[in-house]
């Protein structure tokens, strides 16, 4: 079974059906050749500066990770502003729950927020990566009652061959329990362009692909999780107030910098539980603030 390519001006609706069906989807030309070779400009000579992993098992030993994106560069706000890639997770996340407040029955939808960030450069000579789902790092169980907690993307920065690394994908596996475990035989490449992009979701088992060539395979990949859970890669020190206060007011929020319905984050200011997205403004509504530590005291 090979993974379904789908076109950029596919739906949403089309690219769900078929992560749903497969556990992930590649969009032809995701991003524009000229946010690509931003990306590539701004991250590129980062990551050629980073020492090679020392973890043979898992990250790899001639691997390089590059965490904290959005403080390198701003062409990778564009990954978490595409449509299919955020309506897509928030389909597979913001799911409506019903909490009782007291006698009041209400409706609680959460929010999602960056959980990972990492440009990753596999050079030739590395060994495949044990396939994994990424939502164990929560100890996720499956099935879970068919909530996700994560959305993954992978954006293909090089070329992404079978030869050279291309990431590894069991097509179904987000279906399997956690007795079942990943066998290699089961697992494809992702074959795809530069600027073209992955989506799966955390229960897929996958892992990064051996490169037998002569040139690294590099790639982009984030993830948006649940608001309420803990993220992978600590964005608030990863990315200090200092340094979220210089970000666009939507990627300071999708990295943390707000709090999850009813009050999952809050910070206390002035003895009020407010969102900490108020630690980022000059001014804020202090009613509005106000109302959401009413609720939370409530």
């Amino acid at each position: 079974m090979e993974l379904t390519t789908v076109e950029p001006t596919a739906t949403v609706d089309e690219v769900v059906a078929v992560i749903e069906r497969d556990g992930g989807v590649i969009i032809r030309d995701f991003l524009d050749p000229a946010t690509l070779a931003g990306l590539t400009a701004d991250l590129g000579p980062v990551v050629d500066a980073l020492p090679f992993g020392v973890d043979e098992e898992f990250s790899g030993i001639r691997t390089r990770r590059l965490g904290g994106i959005f403080k390198h560069t701003r062409y990778a706000d564009a990954v978490v502003r595409n449509p299919l890639y955020r309506e897509t997770a928030e389909r597979f996340l913001c799911i409506p729950e019903h909490i009782w407040l007291g006698e009041d029955r209400i409706e609680v939808t959460p929010t999602v927020q960056v959980g990972v960030t990492q440009l990753i450069a596999i050079y030739p000579g590395e060994g495949a990566q044990p396939l994994h789902r990424d939502d164990s790092v929560w100890q996720w169980r499956h099935p879970e009652g068919g909530r996700q907690a994560r959305a993954q993307i992978m954006v293909a920065v090089s070329d992404f061959t079978a030869e050279n690394g291309g990431t590894l994908v069991i097509p179904g596996s987000h279906r399997w329990d956690d007795e079942r475990a990943p066998r290699r035989s089961e697992a494809v490449s992702t074959v795809m362009s530069a600027g073209s992009a992955l989506i799966f979701i955390g229960g897929t088992y996958h892992g990064g692909g051996t490169n037998s060539t002569d040139d690294p395979r590099i790639g982009l990949t984030m993830s948006l999780d649940l608001g309420y859970l803990r993220q992978e890669e600590n964005q608030y020190l990863t990315i200090p107030v200092e340094e979220a206060r210089v970000l666009p007011e939507d990627i300071q929020k999708i990295v943390g910098y707000e709090a999850c319905p009813p009050t999952m984050g809050w910070v206390e200011t002035d003895g009020v539980m407010r969102d900490p997205h108020v630690l980022l403004e000059d001014e804020f509504d202090s009613a509005a603030q106000v109302n959401m530590g009413a609720r939370a005291a409530s």
